[in-house]
């Protein structure tokens, strides 16, 4: 995913590959994926619905409500599967950094293994390299450094450290 609308076009089009939905349970989804500490923001959401419908790869249509306003619900389109498809069997550097390998591992299930063992070896190699910069980070911190940002590296190293054996065994059980 080469930026943020790439990765938002991919989670929206897994999303709606499941079955169609309005906006607002959109935004609801994308922050179980995301995460609650960036919220996907209604500004951010629908220009990038629009220029997906533009595109021809999701459709919306109006479904009467109990409320006088009508609900605008978003359906992906055949191209849109197409494009998900394309999407899925794309590898990259960007699919294993954070963002990226959030969002892909959140639909891992459509990407072929092949595919599934290349992006979990390489966020096992990117946290390899992000851990041996923390220990050398650690190894070299000077007395009297802060005592906060050494807790810091600390705990990054040892999420590092959980998240790649976590990727071992995915990778073993994938190999499978």
């Amino acid at each position: 995913m080469r930026s943020r609308s790439d990765s938002l076009e991919f989670a929206l089009l897994g999303l709606l590959s499941q079955g169609p939905l309005h906006g607002y349970e959109l935004r609801k989804r994308m922050g179980t994926i995301f995460g609650p500490f960036r919220a996907l923001s209604f500004s951010v959401l629908y220009p990038q619905l629009r220029r997906m419908m533009e595109a021809g790869v999701i459709a919306e249509s109006h479904v009467e409500t109990t409320s006088r306003r009508s609900r605008i619900v978003y359906a992906i389109t055949e191209k849109g599967v197409t494009r998900f498809s394309e999407l899925t069997e794309t590898v990259s550097p960007d699919t294993w950094e954070d963002e990226g390998f959030e969002i892909r591992f959140a639909f891992f299930s459509p990407t072929s293994s092949k595919n599934r063992v290349r992006i979990l070896e390489g966020r096992h190699r990117r946290l390899k390299e992000k851990a041996e910069i923390l220990r050398g980070e650690l190894e070299k911190s000077p007395i009297g450094i802060d005592k906060y940002l050494e807790e810091w590296r600390r705990h990054s190293l040892e999420s590092a450290d959980r998240e790649i054996a976590w990727l071992e065994d995915m990778i073993k059980t994938e190999r499978k």
